[in-house]
């Protein structure tokens, strides 16, 4: 009999309370060979992000924003840190690291983006850029513009903690 038994039995003997002898639940063995209660599982309280709603040409229509300032320098997340001087751009589901062709519906400017984070939650909005991205769509003073979005090329979506950006610019075509 192992220790912990013993002196759970010499307790109950003698008549004094023993409230860590009483376990609740089902008991498992532990990694020191000790009966262990099983750890609660919670559910998570996130819903998965929403699908892109895509056209039958592969892109997305919306209204797109920008950020940075405060957020420079900041976390994204992606685990990158946010440099407003950087083409980037956060999509509520996109793949990390997927590629994307921003083009203005008000003058027809488009931008070269890379997703490495999450959001904008503004309500009928599908895209935050970068103000690096949002000067070459020409969208600084309006802020929020229609655009739709192509995809280029799809990323790997991996979540990396204080990762640099990855090496080489956008693919080719």
């Amino acid at each position: 009999m192992k220790l912990p038994a013993l002196a759970c039995l010499a307790a109950t003997a003698l008549g004094l309370p023993a409230a860590g002898c009483v376990t609740r639940g089902p008991r498992a063995p532990g990694p020191t060979g000790y009966y262990m209660a099983p750890a609660k599982q919670r559910p998570s309280k996130r819903a998965p992000p929403p699908a892109p709603v895509l056209d039958d040409a592969g892109h997305e229509a919306g209204k797109a924003t920008w950020y940075g300032g405060k957020h420079h320098g900041g976390g994204t997340a992606s685990g990158e840190i946010f440099d407003q001087n950087a083409m980037t751009a956060a999509h509520k589901s996109l793949p990390f690291d997927t590629w994307v062709r921003v083009v203005n519906h008000q003058n027809g400017a488009t931008a070269l983006v890379r997703i490495n984070d999450r959001g904008p939650y503004g309500k009928g909005r599908i895209i935050d850029v970068s103000f690096a991205a949002a000067k070459l769509l020409g969208m600084i003073d309006a802020g929020v513009v229609p655009v739709h979005l192509e995809i280029v090329a799809l990323g790997h979506g991996r979540y990396q903690r204080n990762r640099k950006p990855p090496p080489g610019g956008p693919p080719t075509q």
